[in-house]
């Protein structure tokens, strides 16, 4: 992981915990375990999140499938809401559910900036604080 995409974890995490949410960075994320780990994880005893953390300074993110695999796998044995965080340069973070994403024809997947900011949350509204309306 470049220290960058570091710098995008240890961020959310500090909001998460600002938020009254448990979080951690997952140190073994990122292929140093065989195990599917996301890169973040946290919950407040009621709601449980499994985050993958991507950033660019472009307007598109190219995420491979075996990591929304395994975020997936993790979540679901784990009981926490997969979501794929997103943070554009100078842009707020959003959050997106996998099946809303694009795939790719190498069967990958690729978030946009318009369709982050179209269909992906922002961290209220996945913590349950905040519901937005979207058009």
């Amino acid at each position: 992981m470049s220290k960058t995409g570091s710098r995008e974890e240890r961020e959310l995490v500090k909001m998460l915990w600002d938020a009254n949410y448990a979080a951690m960075r997952a140190p073994a994320s990122g292929g140093a375990t065989k195990k599917p780990l996301p890169d973040i994880i946290a919950g407040n005893g009621k709601i449980y999140l499994a985050i993958e953390v991507k950033s660019s300074s472009k307007d598109r993110i190219y995420i491979n499938s075996d990591k929304i695999d395994a975020l997936l796998e993790f979540a679901n044995v784990f009981g926490a809401q997969p979501y794929i965080g997103a943070k554009f340069t100078r842009k707020k973070w959003r959050f997106l559910t996998p099946e809303i994403l694009y795939k790719t024809p190498q069967k990958n997947y690729r978030v946009d900036l318009d369709l982050a900011f179209q269909k992906g949350l922002e961290l209220d509204e996945i913590l349950g604080k905040d519901k937005q309306v979207k058009f």
